[in-house]
This record gives structure tokens, C-alpha cells and sequence, in this order.
């Protein structure tokens, strides 16, 4: 009898633990899915818990992530499943769990002020102190339950802090001073002290030139980062003003990515970014917008130096998205960087078992050896042990490679494929149907992909008049757009209607400039949301295109395509009011500064009828002046015109163009 008692508590016991959840339970979002069985008492974003600050008198413990982040595991791991540290913050925290993707305007918004705070980038997980009135008296990112990795840890900072709130308040309440007055900084804007003048291309060049590494290209040592719109710029660079630095820059450091590790050389697709300078450590999660953005960035190289490697990049990306993040014609948000346990275990292999294998398949020793050796597979691994993620090493193609990658992509499909976020994110999959438009250059099939995908999009994304950000799928979205998602949706509109002339996407375009501007333009300030988060937008391009810079070029595209000259106004007076960074640091906002080359040198639009426009798109895609429109018009010539007047006409295109160069030199 004492041993069915014994068992039966202890059984009672195991599925306590098993059923422990917290406010998180009803949430959808995939991240705060991870953290609903978590000891620690999570609430969501949201007035409930803010309340509950207040009323128990309780500091707050607020940590922003995203699923597919690796550290944010590992913090989950050693600090959010330990019954101790969820102690100390249940008795005297009130912890909220935020999803980065889910708000991006609120992870901007602290991550600024971890910058202004410790004068560095930040990162994630990010983690930031409050008092019970929700001011912030500390940012961190990843901590360690013990100390390490220069953190005094959970275990200390969660008493320590909890100490001064109580006990010392005149000390607590000078932290909270010291991180305002870092705060305000931080906001404060500053107006150009002189006029803006082309002269900045040249200021961005040295300063880009001192970043770039000349051995292994990239920008910066480590981590290095795609930086897709700097990658642009520099080949617009070298389309305007035939700066061969400019194309150097961006064309090594796009065949060290195509050669190196940040690529899947397997698979297909970039990894986020690389821990090393050679581009060869992947941090192994996969973002639906770092691939995104990069497709165009590899379609202008190709059609500038016709390397068949750059198209190869481009077809293999579209691919592996199309594989491993499509669904229901829409695009997931990302795939995690481990894998059964294993970071980057999906995408890494053993030089001895691979040879093993392929001996057993019948090819020769010396060819093996040959396309291991050319795919950086070691015996010794560069990644974890005798483990090796494939990169090329060498210029000469073995003969057995393609046997080589097929027998590696079976062995990664037999393994347990990355966890995927399924949220679609408006923004996102704008960004991706960009990157197929542009594709079609290449490719004309990517044109009806796209039509198709911005469709489905727009039926799901888009009801009763409203824009919103972000949904799973099955679901009915609730979260209103972001400028993010106005920004790159207006982007996606333009490209689509360059390459159909569907005038239903110029109407929407036209609709969705001037939600954005009642939305997100009050009082000559630009919000990253129209809610009380208050987060302004900023130029930073670091992880992906600013989206105030990108909505600031749309508002060019949509004066030149509509004459409504109203748009290009609000360009000028923005870069007269936050346009100071273009001074201060212009390699810090690549596509800030690509936004006001295109405001001095000015869009040309081509214009004629459907069919004159559809028979000439070869020779106008040829076009080396980067900043080429083009838009359907009732006239059997082809017009070339500036924002508001045209300025030469043919019934040729060759001789229109040759107008056209003459023009823009």
C-alpha cells in the first residue's frame, strides 16, 4: 500500500511539471510557445503585467527574443527552466516575454538604448531591467545563471538589483536618472549643417574602404554580416559614377559569401551571418530576410559581369526557400541554428564517415579526397571536433562534385530539419517577392511566382482596408502594419509593377503612401508604429534595409510614377531633419544615402504603350543608369521623361536610349 501511495505521488508530481504553464498559454507566437512550460511566470506584452508591477510594487524582467535564436536557448536553458532562478524572479519580478519579430519597433526601441547605454551594438536575447513605473534602469543581452562571459549572472544581479530597489532608493533612483539622460541622447536629432551634396559618395567611399577587409572581404573583422544594402550602393556606385572600387569592394565580398561558409554549399541559401573573419563560421539559423535581400544584390552582379556562379547563387536561394520556408504560397519566417541538440547540425559532416560512404557508392579514393579537400570537409573539422561545414577552397571544380553534394544533401535529409518559426511576417514576404521580380531578369518563371505569391499576401495580410503585420498561418491576423511592413510592401508593389504593368499594383501603391504617411509622419517625426510604444525610426541598416530609408525611396518612386510631387517634399524635409547621420556617418546608412543619390540625380521614366514597353524590356533592363522606370502610356512613341516634364521622345528605343545616356552622364 506505502508503495502505490509512493508511486502515485510521484506520478502526481511528474505531470504537475509536465502541465506547469503560464501566462503564455494563449499566445501564438511560436517563441513564447518555447517558454509556456518554463517554471518562470511569463506574461505577455501587455497592460496585464505592467499592472501587476504596479500593484505588487515588483520590478520588471523584460526578455526579447525570436525562436530561432540560439542564445536565447541557451539562456532558456540554464536560467528560465532553473527552479532557482525562476524563483528569484517570481517573488520579486514581474517577467514579460516578448517575441523581437512579433514587435520589432520595441526591440529597436531598447536596443537603441542598450547602444546608448553601453556604446555597442546589443543583441539577443536582450534583456532589460524596469522598476515597477516601467522606467529602465539596465539593459543587458544574453546573461549566465553563474557568472561568466563578463555578466555577474542571474544569480547575483537578480538579488543584487532587487536589494538596491528596496533598500537604497536613492541610489536606484539615480539609475534610472543616469539611463534617461544616455536615453535623450541617444534621440536627439540633428539637423545637416550644411546642404547635402553628392560630395558625400566620396566621404562614404574612404569610410567604407577603411571597414572592408581586403583579404576575405566583408565589412568590419567579426561577426560579419551580409549588409545587403551596402552591397547595392556599391554597385550603384559603380553604375553612376563607373568607380571601379566601388565594384571591387561589393563583388569580392559577394564571391567570398557565394565561396564560403555563410553559404549553404549543399542546400543552398545564407546562413545569418558568420562568427570569423573568413566567412566560414556560421551562426546556422537561416532568415527568410537576409536571403531575400541578397537575391537582387547577386541578379545586378550577374547582369554586370555575367559570372555564372552569381545566377547559380540566385536559382540555389530560391530554391531552398521555396523548399524549406514555403508554405500555402507564403514565406516562414526563419529556421533555427541547431539541430537534435546540435548547433548547426543539420548543415555539418565527417570527413571519415563521408569517405567511408562514397567508397562504398564505387568512387575512387583520389577523387573523393579531391572533392572533400575542395569542399573544406577536413579530417581534423573546422567547426565542432572532426565535424567541417563545407565551403570552397579551391577554383579548380572536381569532376565527382556533383555525386559528391548529392550523396551530402541525402545525408542531411535523413537528419531532423531545423525548427521553423511558421509566423508569416507582412514585411518579410514582401522582401522575398522583391527578390523574385527581380529574379525574373533571370529567370522569367520567378515573374509568375511572385504575381501569384503577392496575391496570396494581399488576401491574407490585407482585409477591409487595413494592413497588418503578422499572423501564423490559419489564423486571421490582429497586429496592424508596422512602417516596415508599408515599406518593403511598397517596394515589392513598384518592382512587380515594372515587370507587369499591372495598374491594380500602382493604385495600391499609391494607397499605401498615404496610409504610411498619416501613420507613422506626426509632428515632422517618423514612428516605426502608429501605438504608444513611441519607437522612432532610424537609418540603421546593419541587420537588414531601414525601412524609413526604404519608405523614403518609395515616396520618390511614387512621385515619379504618380507626379504627385508632394512625396519627394517629405524625402527633403526629412534628410533636412535627420539627414545629419549622412554627414557623421554615412557607411552606417547605405541605403539612406542610396535614397538621396537618387533624390539629386533623379529617376527617369520611360513611357509608351504595353506592347512597345513589353518588346523593348531587354534593351531598357541594359541600361546602365540604375535609376530607370518605366510606366504604360497611350502613345505608339517611347517618351523619356524626369519627375514632371519629358524630355526626349523616339519611335526607337535604341535611339531614346542613346538620348537617355546622354542625359544622365
Amino acid at each position: 500500500m506505502k508503495i502505490l501511495l509512493l508511486l502515485s505521488i510521484c506520478l502526481g508530481v511528474l505531470i504537475a511539471e509536465h502541465n506547469t504553464t503560464n501566462a503564455l498559454v494563449n499566445e501564438d507566437s511560436p517563441y513564447l510557445k518555447q517558454h509556456i512550460h518554463n517554471p518562470v511566470n511569463w506574461y505577455p506584452w501587455g497592460e496585464e503585467a505592467f499592472e501587476k508591477a504596479k500593484r505588487e510594487k515588483k520590478l520588471i524582467f523584460l526578455s526579447i527574443g525570436y525562436s530561432t535564436c540560439h542564445w536565447c536557448h541557451v539562456m532558456e536553458e540554464e536560467s528560465f527552466e532553473n527552479e532557482s532562478v525562476a524563483k528569484l524572479l517570481n517573488d520579486n519580478y514581474v517577467a514579460i516575454k516578448v517575441d523581437r519579430e512579433q514587435y520589432p519597433q520595441l526591440d529597436k526601441k531598447y536596443q537603441k538604448w542598450y547602444m546608448a547605454e553601453h556604446g555597442k551594438r546589443g543583441g539577443w536575447p536582450l534583456t532589460v531591467f524596469m522598476s515597477p513605473k516601467a522606467e529602465v534602469f539596465h539593459l543587458a543581452t544574453y546573461i549566465p545563471a553563474e557568472e561568466g562571459y563578463g555578466s555577474k549572472g542571474m544569480y547575483y544581479m537578480l538579488p543584487a538589483f532587487t536589494e538596491i530597489f528596496k533598500k537604497y532608493p536613492e541610489k536606484f533612483q539615480a539609475l534610472i536618472t543616469e539611463h534617461h539622460k544616455a536615453r535623450k541622447e541617444s534621440y536627439r536629432q540633428t539637423v545637416s549643417k550644411t546642404k547635402l551634396t553628392e560630395d558625400l559618395v566620396q566621404t562614404y567611399m574612404q569610410k567604407v574602404k577603411l571597414q572592408f577587409d581586403s583579404v576575405n572581404g566583408g565589412f568590419y573583422k567579426r561577426p560579419k554580416f551580409p549588409e545587403a544594402s551596402k552591397l547595392m550602393l556599391l554597385l550603384d556606385i559603380y553604375a553612376l559614377y563607373g568607380n571601379k572600387e566601388a565594384l571591387y569592394m561589393a563583388e569580392v565580398t559577394l564571391r567570398k559569401m557565394a565561396e564560403g561558409g555563410i553559404y549553404d554549399q549543399i542546400g543552398g541559401g545564407f546562413f545569418r551571418y558568420t562568427t570569423d573573419e573568413s566567412w566560414q563560421i556560421p551562426h546556422f539559423e537561416k532568415m527568410l530576410y537576409t536571403n531575400a535581400e541578397l537575391i537582387p544584390v547577386y541578379v545586378k552582379l550577374y547582369e554586370i559581369t555575367q559570372d555564372p556562379l552569381y545566377r547559380k547563387v540566385v536559382v540555389e536561394t530560391i530554391a531552398q526557400m521555396e523548399n524549406n520556408f514555403m508554405k500555402e504560397g507564403l514565406y516562414l519566417s526563419a529556421s533555427d541554428a541547431d539541430s537534435s541538440g546540435e548547433e548547426g547540425g543539420y548543415f555539418i559532416f565527417s570527413y571519415e564517415e563521408c569517405k567511408e560512404e562514397l567508397l562504398k557508392k564505387g568512387l575512387k579514393l583520389q577523387n573523393i579526397e579531391e572533392t572533400l579537400a575542395y569542399l573544406g570537409i577536413e579530417e581534423d573539422g573546422n567547426i565542432d571536433g572532426e565535424l567541417s561545414n563545407p565551403h570552397i577552397t579551391g577554383q579548380t571544380v572536381p569532376k565527382e562534385l556533383e555525386a559528391v553534394k548529392a550523396y551530402l544533401k541525402t545525408v542531411s535529409l535523413k537528419r531532423e530539419f531545423p525548427f521553423l518559426d511558421t509566423k508569416i511576417i507582412t514585411s518579410w514576404n514582401a522582401m522575398m517577392l522583391k527578390a523574385l521580380f527581380s529574379a525574373s531578369k533571370i529567370e522569367e518563371r520567378y515573374r509568375v511566382r511572385a504575381e501569384e505569391r503577392l496575391g496570396t499576401l494581399l488576401s491574407l495580410m490585407r482585409e477591409d482596408g487595413i494592413l497588418y503585420h503578422q499572423t501564423l498561418l490559419g489564423k486571421k491576423p490582429k497586429q496592424k502594419a508596422l512602417l516596415e511592413d508599408y515599406a518593403f510592401l511598397m517596394d515589392a508593389l513598384i518592382e512587380g509593377y515594372l515587370k507587369t504593368y499591372n495598374k491594380n499594383y500602382l493604385s495600391l501603391l499609391q494607397i499605401l503612401a498615404k496610409e504610411s504617411r498619416e501613420k507613422f509622419y506626426k509632428k515632422g517625426h517618423w514612428y516605426l508604429s502608429d501605438d504608444d510604444i513611441d519607437a522612432l525610426a532610424d537609418f540603421d541598416d546593419k541587420y537588414y534595409t531601414a525601412s524609413l530609408s526604404l519608405l523614403l525611396e518609395d515616396f520618390i518612386h511614387v512621385a515619379s510614377l504618380t507626379e504627385v510631387l508632394e512625396y519627394r517634399e517629405i524625402v527633403k524635409q526629412t534628410l533636412k531633419v535627420q539627414g545629419a547621420i549622412l554627414e557623421e556617418s554615412p557607411q552606417e546608412a547605405s541605403k539612406l544615402l542610396h535614397t538621396f543619390i537618387r533624390l539629386k540625380k533623379g529617376d527617369v521614366i520611360i513611357k509608351s504603350k504595353l506592347d512597345n514597353l513589353q518588346a523593348s524590356k531587354a534593351e531598357i533592363e541594359n541600361i546602365r543608369y540604375p535609376f530607370i522606370l518605366t510606366k504604360t502610356e497611350e502613345t505608339e512613341k517611347y517618351l523619356a521623361c524626369r519627375v514632371n516634364s519629358c524630355f526626349a521622345y523616339d519611335i526607337n528605343i535604341t535611339a531614346l536610349i542613346k538620348k537617355i545616356n546622354k542625359m544622365v552622364k
